[in-house]
């Protein structure tokens, strides 16, 4: 794992190819800049985790670039349970919930995140009210997209 700034990031990406993100979505550029600013960005190798189990769930990832496996821990076993793809973000669920981390999230290739703590996000709150409430909206709809394909899942093996 290796940290990057902004600038770096920029200078190999266009911030354009970032705003189409769901994540980001009606979120002007000047919010996702501040966002890549202050947050964190880091390049993963293939394989190289971006969290696991047990560590603590104050921070969520934004992928950027790439793509992450995540696998939940259960009875004593991990098991896969998707890949989280460029646009989209892992780890919201524990920064929301107040509890650590419950599965490893895994590079499934060359990988850049946006890892954003609890620190940036009240930060932003405070700093871009309105850009939070969309970045809130969009977390939220992230997150019931989510809800509706497990469900999907259960009724198909029910």
């Amino acid at each position: 794992m290796k940290t990057i700034t902004r600038q770096q990031l920029l200078s190999q990406h266009s911030l354009h190819s970032f705003t189409d993100a769901s994540i980001f979505g009606a979120l002007p550029e000047v919010a996702i800049n501040w966002l890549l600013e202050q947050g964190e960005l880091r390049e993963y190798n293939q394989g190289e985790l971006l969290f696991d189990r047990l560590q603590p769930g104050d921070s969520f990832h934004v992928i950027l670039i790439g793509q992450v496996k995540y696998y939940k821990y259960h009875d004593g076993r991990y098991a896969y349970i998707r890949d989280f793809m460029q646009g989209e973000q892992i780890g919201f669920v524990s920064l929301i919930a107040l509890h650590d981390r419950a599965g490893r999230a895994e590079a499934a290739k060359n990988t850049t995140s946006l890892e954003i703590n609890s620190q940036v996000y009240h930060d932003f709150h405070q700093q871009h009210p309105l850009e939070f409430g969309i970045l809130m909206m969009n977390l939220a709809r992230e997150m019931a997209r989510t809800l509706r394909s497990v469900n999907n899942i259960i009724v198909s093996q029910s």
